[in-house]
């Protein structure tokens, strides 16, 4: 399934004319692109791979070298690179107007596309507020918190809860919620009132190790004991992935999101599913929420909706939080330029269709297994501590000693055995996430047509690379 039909073809001349002088292209990166999340003289010294072509779950960068996208680029891709027919289909649903904003009017598309998630979302979850990415979803999934409630006269609940290690986004908000200290230090004072709760990390529990769901009592209980410390009075809302992805695919345990959602219609707490990798099939369900059923109050995503071919984010929202602005004949004062662009909507309502024509969802929950089974064969390897995930979401967290789960860290020289996989993982042109955000594991989520094939070939690069940092410990 991984390679479709109508692709972009499998030829090396198929970059556009003045993208093949790949030492050029890389001169130019070194001396004028500022890429995220990258080391300055790492982004200076010119050695950065170029993308220049994607077909399918394959990637070719100037230089020709073929890559296995393990991370659907950056857990976006769900359909896979290369799709024209996708591309053709959303300018054709554009039509004739090329970007009208939703300031006090709609654009058919958008229109289209808000109906089309309605549908597609659990509950009561009908209205949809379009912005152009998962931090800008989260940034104004809080701000509509805050403004329910005064709407509702409860102008005090303006705090927000998220899990510790949770990444929520970059903007002062969404960074203010992200649960990351080393992202975050440098930018405080942040927005107050975001206050953390415990993970749902079951490899890594400070108690209850070897019960899962006595942990996850224990985890929903601290979300309800800080909602008490801070004032159900003051606290909007809480912010949680179905599936933690910072710190690797760590799953909520059985019982815990039912539990948060008892705890927070108890203390009139709004629940959001920041569901910006979670959404669109990754979990083997269209929504993560779904998966490990629990409705929402909101729902924010991005990168899925249209798998990467168009900017564009949702927060879709519960009908009675609308129905509390409509009541008071009041206004979420909040949007910007691009949210709810005609032709990112078109990319998404085709990105939709192909999910429905390719059956991906199905597809998804048909091969996790295997997936899994592939994953959890690298068990056998000493460095390899916990394999944990679920549809097309693993992880493999690795350890210095799996007795006492004693994390990789550097030696005294600052060698690092992350180090001699990570290089040992690029050189085999796999692209996924080795030891990102401080963590020691390596995290896969490839594009949702992966197959057996897919499966295999991840295996066996990891296993070697794994096999390389053990010899050289």
């Amino acid at each position: 399934m991984h390679a479709p039909d109508d692709a972009l073809p499998s030829t090396p001349d198929t970059a556009p004319a003045g993208w093949s002088d790949p030492g050029r292209l890389r001169s130019a990166a070194a001396r004028h692109l500022w890429p995220h999340f990258t080391p300055a003289d790492q982004a200076a010294r010119g050695d950065l791979p170029v993308f220049v072509r994607g077909e399918g779950v394959e990637m070719w960068d100037a230089d020709g070298k073929r890559w296995l996208d393990g991370l659907a680029a950056l857990f976006t891709v769900q359909v896979g690179h290369g799709r024209r027919d996708l591309l053709q289909k959303a300018v054709d649903r554009a039509g004739d107007l090329a970007y009208f904003p939703l300031w006090g009017a709609a654009n058919a598309p958008a229109v289209e596309l808000a109906e089309r998630l309605a549908h597609l979302a659990p509950g009561d979850l009908d209205r949809v507020f379009f912005g152009t990415g998962g931090g800008d979803s989260v940034e104004a999934a809080w701000k509509l918190a805050r403004s329910y409630f005064a709407a509702v006269g409860k102008p005090r609940k303006y705090k927000v809860l998220s899990r510790v290690g949770a990444y929520h986004g970059t903007s002062l908000g969404a960074l203010s919620i992200t649960g990351m200290t080393g992202i975050r230090h440098m930018y405080e004072p942040l927005v107050p009132g975001a206050v953390k709760v415990p993970s749902t990390n079951l490899y890594r529990a400070p108690v209850h190790a070897d019960d899962p769901v006595a942990f996850g009592a224990w985890a929903a209980d601290q979300v309800e004991a800080t909602i008490l410390a801070e004032g159900p009075d003051t606290v909007a809302a809480i912010f949680l992935e179905p599936v933690q992805n910072a710190g690797g695919s760590l799953l909520p345990p059985p019982g815990y999101l039912q539990r948060v959602r008892e705890i927070c219609d108890r203390h009139d707490v709004l629940l959001v599913s920041d569901e910006t990798i979670c959404g669109f099939g990754r979990t083997g369900a269209m929504f993560g929420c779904e998966r490990f059923d629990v409705v929402p109050d909101m729902i924010t995503c991005a990168k899925g909706l249209t798998s990467g071919y168009a900017v564009l984010s949702a927060v879709i929202a519960s009908e009675r939080i609308f129905e509390a602005f409509r009541a008071g004949g009041g206004q979420f004062v909040h949007g910007n330029t691009w949210g709810g662009h005609p032709v990112a909507a078109a990319t998404a309502l085709a990105n939709l269709d192909l999910f429905d024509e390719l059956g991906l969802v199905e597809h998804v929950a048909a091969t996790e297994g295997a997936f899994g089974d592939a994953m959890r064969g690298l068990g056998d390897l000493e460095l390899v501590g916990d394999v944990r995930g679920v549809g097309h979401f693993w992880t493999v967290e690795v350890v210095a000693d799996r007795a006492t789960r004693r994390p990789i860290v550097a030696d005294a020289d600052g060698r690092h055995v992350a180090d001699v996989i990570r290089a040992a993982v690029l050189d085999a042109g796999l692209h996924c996430r080795v030891f990102g955000s401080g963590s020691s594991v390596i995290q896969l989520c490839p594009p949702l047509i992966s197959d057996q094939g897919v499966f295999d070939e991840i295996e066996q690069v990891l296993r070697a690379a794994l096999e390389k940092g053990a010899a050289a410990c």
